[in-house]
């Protein structure tokens, strides 16, 4: 059984201009936990009423929020870092029982959060503007400004910490804000108020308005009033968002699905590799966008490294998410948990199933899956193609670099993508041959801050993190200033 935590909200509402607020028709919908399934709570059912009361909040606080000096900004944004330290056993044990996530996986949220925000103030407060001199005659400068009102819609996959990723730089640059959290982890969020008053942010500057996403998060994605938006989540609803947003020419920023491959050659570190493959596939319970869910190995090691992965499988913890034990816990939703088994199931026709595919036996109720893992899959196989974003891993020969590159690119995402060799030249090769936004060589996802995150193809529209990230928020306007006198060819003018 689950844990229940402290302190557990039985409603929770939308915060708009500074005060928490019922939803304006007064809806709500459940809220459950992914071990009992049953709902503990019930959240404010955003409509697009509700998003115009916080774009409003949002537009009456803008000249004041963006007006204020990028070290002001950056004060509060080391204030919120702080709060949210703070609350790091809560937010763990909310983000945990809310999710599913494993609880000591859980645990590094809050600080990663709090990095964020301490991040991109350090960013805001050390950029510089660009200058630009035309010999003696002329200069010019780069003035930054905020967009406006931002719309940020985010994932249920670790969504505090994923919430934080766009928060942090929206409000050092000096937008105000909207925020959607997913549906089906809004408690995290709750905690977002008290966080935000204790740091002193103005009231308006950030608003909250749950929801479901065809409801709430369309009516944010259509509102005439906000210029831009941020969203994080499965490429079939970024292709609607972008549709949406072309109405009044919206900038958007799309980090979506991913089916990343982990290319291993025989010459790799096998024990390196596998630790990289069985954490990167299942940790999270394999609900991260990053994950390498397709591992390719070259064939003299891929026997090997097939029974060494099977074998690491069936002993990796499943269990109640509360537990310090657990590797892996309750997938987040049944409507999720039916989806993953579905793919389950069309694997046992597409392949050879060598490791999990059902319930563990300990567990009889609870969205739990065995960690699995199918050998010998075809790149035609829907398990190879398609996102399934669970613990479920498909593993595949190949026979040269040639083959390894045309298997690495032949699905339609380009998210991640990770290289095992001890041949570094081979390493950058494949590194650059790969279509994807982000390669790790000899390494599993460890992120920079300063980075450009995001991926290409179906995985996503632009770049943020670091200066992508204030690029995003903000526009840039030229100013050019005549330091001579100027001569114009006088066009029209009298001989």
């Amino acid at each position: 059984m689950s844990t229940t935590p402290e302190h557990l909200p039985t409603v929770i509402r939308h915060w708009i201009g500074g005060a928490l607020v019922d939803a304006a028709d007064g809806r709500t919908f459940d809220v459950a936990d992914p071990v009992s399934n049953t709902a503990y709570a019930q959240a404010a059912r955003g409509s697009a009423a509700d998003v115009d009361r916080a774009v409003t909040a949002a537009r009456l606080v803008f000249p004041e929020w963006a007006g204020l000096s990028n070290r002001a900004r950056a004060g509060v944004l080391y204030r919120i870092a702080d709060a949210v330290e703070a609350r790091h056993d809560r937010l763990a044990a909310f983000e945990s029982y809310d999710s599913g996530l494993p609880i000591t996986q859980a645990r590094g949220q809050a600080r990663r959060a709090a990095e964020n925000f301490r991040y991109f103030a350090d960013v805001i407060v050390a950029l510089g503007e660009e200058a630009f001199r035309q010999g003696d005659d002329q200069f010019s400068y780069v003035v930054r400004t905020p967009v406006g009102v931002a719309g940020l819609i985010t994932p249920w996959n670790t969504p505090f910490m994923l919430e934080s990723w766009k928060l942090a730089p929206a409000l050092a640059s000096g937008c105000t804000l909207i925020l959607k959290p997913a549906e089906w982890t809004p408690l995290s969020a709750s905690l977002w108020p008290e966080i935000f008053e204790e740091a002193g942010v103005p009231a308006g500057v950030v608003n909250i308005v749950h929801g479901i996403g065809e409801e709430a998060g369309q009516a944010l994605v259509d509102h005439p009033d906000v210029p831009l938006i941020s969203f994080t989540g499965s490429s079939d609803t970024g292709r609607h968002i972008i549709r949406s947003s072309a109405e009044h020419l919206k900038t958007v920023s799309m980090e979506l699905g991913g089916k990343s491959p982990v290319v291993v050659f025989a010459d790799a570190d096998l024990e390196a590799a596998l630790d990289s493959v069985v954490f990167g596939v299942f940790s999270l319970n394999g609900e991260r966008c990053t994950a390498g869910s397709r591992v390719l190995v070259e064939r003299p090691l891929y026997e090997e490294f097939t029974r060494r992965l099977v074998e690491r499988a069936a002993n990796v913890r499943v269990g109640p998410p509360s537990d310090p034990a657990t590797e892996v816990g309750a997938l987040v939703h049944p409507e999720h948990y039916e989806r993953v088994l579905n793919y389950v199931e069309i694997g046992r026709k597409e392949a050879r199933l060598v490791a999990g595919g059902s319930r563990p036996d300990h567990l009889a109720d609870g969205n739990y899956l065995q960690p699995t893992v199918f050998a010998d899959v075809e790149r035609d196989a829907r398990i190879f193609q398609e996102e399934i974003f669970g613990p479920v891993v498909a593993v595949a020969p190949f026979d040269d670099e040639t083959e390894a590159v045309e298997l690495a690119n032949a699905t339609q995402f380009g998210l991640a993508a990770y290289v095992w060799t001890s041949d570094l030249k081979r390493g950058h090769r494949i590194a650059h041959a790969v279509e994807s936004g982000m390669v790790w060589i000899n390494s599993h996802n460890v992120r920079d801050l300063r980075t450009p995150f995001g991926g290409v193809k179906a995985s996503g529209v632009g770049r943020e993190g670091g200066a992508h990230s204030i690029d995003f928020y903000t526009e840039s306007k030229i100013v050019h200033v005549a330091l001579t006198e100027v001569h114009t060819p006088r066009f029209g003018a009298a001989s």
